[in-house]
């Protein structure tokens, strides 16, 4: 039976080839408040994305966590002192969004602790100008939307489990993320799973997200990807399907350790079978709030 075994994985690999291929390249959380904001005005925001441009360009899609909302309001976490309540109220000029699609982030995730930081007319204001600036998004706390596109040719289907929001107030479930990646099986589309949880600043996923990211799989999920702990967690495969725990920080203005200042990008080669690879790119996030290939 092993002859066999390598004969199926051989004939599966060969096959692989003959499929189209999407690169989708996932960051982790993304802060445009606060230090970010006050370099982007001093600098443009074409200055954040300066040093990581030429790895974002190669993507087919770049997928990230909007640690926030868009609106007009003025920053309240601009000057405040560091661990006060204001300093933990975001929200993001409405260029932000303009700004994401000239960098190739086609599509963000909403659904995590700081999207309701301005009530439902935040996630209002946040969706009205991602939509108009052609920028995709899913796990609204309005409607716990599924983000579906096709990239050169693959159906895939972008789905939100936030850790943060009761159902009650608009968050998702267990069993509706479980729900949502068996619908996505059912309609032909791959499904990725990108979680909002467990435990800010522990590099170390803990159990319960282990059981979660195993169910999320075991109901059909084609890849998982975690942020919220602003750090970097380990990573396993189980069933064959990538999980990332933890993806750490992508644009943000943490410093004080390594842990908080180092994030991690993955570039995916996804088909229409499934995740074929994962190339990991280790970035740093500078001072001068740019985040840069390490």
């Amino acid at each position: 039976m092993q002859w066999l075994s390598s004969t199926f994985a051989a004939f599966a690999m060969l096959f692989a080839g003959f499929l189209p291929h999407a690169h989708v390249v996932f960051g982790g959380d993304m802060m445009f408040d606060r230090t970010v904001r006050t370099a982007i005005e001093a600098k443009g925001g074409d200055f954040i994305f300066g040093c990581i441009d030429p790895v974002l360009s190669k993507a087919d899609l770049v997928v990230g966590n909007l640690e926030g909302p868009i609106t007009g309001n003025p920053s309240q976490s601009v000057g405040s002192e560091v661990g006060s309540p204001d300093n933990f109220v975001f929200t993001f000029p409405p260029s932000t969004a303009s700004l994401l699609a000239a960098h190739h982030v086609g599509i963000v995730n909403l659904g995590n602790n700081h999207i309701l930081n301005f009530g439902n007319d935040g996630v209002r204001s946040t969706i009205a100008a991602l939509k108009q600036a052609h920028v995709g998004y899913f796990g609204d706390p309005i409607s716990s939307t599924v983000a579906t596109t096709s990239v050169n040719g693959i159906r895939l289907a972008f789905i939100n489990y936030n850790e943060y929001q009761s159902p009650e107030k608009g968050g998702t479930s267990a069993s509706t993320t479980v729900s949502q990646i068996r619908s996505a099986r059912a309609a032909g589309e791959v499904p990725i799973v990108y979680t909002h949880w467990g435990v800010e600043y522990a590099t170390s996923a803990p159990a319960y997200v282990q059981t979660l990211g195993h169910e999320f799989v075991d109901a059909g999920a084609a890849l998982i990807v975690g942020s919220s702990p602003h750090v970097v967690e380990e990573s396993e495969v189980y069933h064959g399907v990538y999980i990332y725990y933890s993806l750490g920080n992508f644009i943000f203005d943490q410093y004080w350790n390594d842990a908080v200042d180092h994030g991690l990008l993955i570039d995916v080669d996804i088909t229409s079978a499934g995740v074929a690879s994962v190339q990991e790119i280790p970035v740093v996030l500078e001072h001068n709030r740019q985040t840069c290939p390490q």
